[in-house]
């Protein structure tokens, strides 16, 4: 296994954050895909870091539902499962709609001029057809929406929610038609922050996640083999 040694933007972290993070973005990419055993030896020589650390990274990724740890067989990454998706979507549904309510009445210019030059980014990156920085983009736009209403407890649920739905869509190709759909929507949700009109701006995001609910169900019954 390669050395997973901090980088030097991650160098000051602790050591079980580091391991952490480190280990959720690979299972959350499918680096590590499900089924994939977790081995506490190999992953602390390749961190540079003792079993500790690593045994308490396994634990809060366990606790998300990343990973399942079964006694005397091991550590292994969680299989994706129709109804742990399906329980991130609802979590998103609330947070992430009560979240657009309230930066709408709180806006400001600059937050304004950062959604802007987002969307004109996922502009260029979905003409030159680069899905994977057109995600990236997506993800950041729902992240600057949801950081400037200032949550951080119930950043934590969200985070915990998205990784479920994040192996989904990198299992899954995008349904046709659905990249240039969501960007439209993406278009109306800072629109509808611009408004400043909470409601209005709530159900517009409401509107956006029943479209991505709907476009992942499509993933779950049509496209990925999932568990129940």
């Amino acid at each position: 296994m390669q050395s997973l040694r901090a980088a030097p933007d991650d160098a000051g972290l602790a050591k079980t954050e580091r391991v952490y993070l480190a280990l959720r973005r690979r299972i959350r990419e499918l680096e590590l895909p499900p089924g994939a055993m977790l081995k506490k030896d190999e992953l602390a020589l390749a961190f540079g870091v003792s079993r500790a650390p690593v045994n308490e990274a396994i634990a809060r990724l366990t606790s998300e539902g990343l990973v399942e740890v079964f006694p005397q067989h091991g550590s292994f990454v969680a299989e994706i499962r129709a109804e742990a998706v399906r329980e991130g979507m609802f979590i998103r549904m609330a947070l992430e709609t009560e979240a657009m309510r309230q930066v709408a009445l709180a806006r400001t210019d600059a937050l304004m001029a950062s959604l802007d030059a987002n969307i004109a980014e996922q502009a260029r990156a979905l003409a030159a057809e680069e899905l994977t920085r057109f995600y990236e983009l997506d993800e950041t736009l729902h992240d600057s929406i949801f950081a400037f209403a200032d949550r951080p407890l119930a950043r934590r649920f969200l985070d915990g929610a998205r990784a479920q739905l994040d192996r989904v869509r990198r299992v899954a190709l995008p349904e046709a038609g659905r990249p240039e759909e969501t960007l439209r929507e993406h278009v109306r949700l800072v629109e509808a922050i611009r408004l400043g009109d909470g409601e209005f701006a709530a159900a517009a995001m409401r509107a956006h996640l029943n479209a991505v609910l709907k476009a992942v169900e499509a993933q779950l019954m049509q496209r990925v083999g999932v568990g129940p």
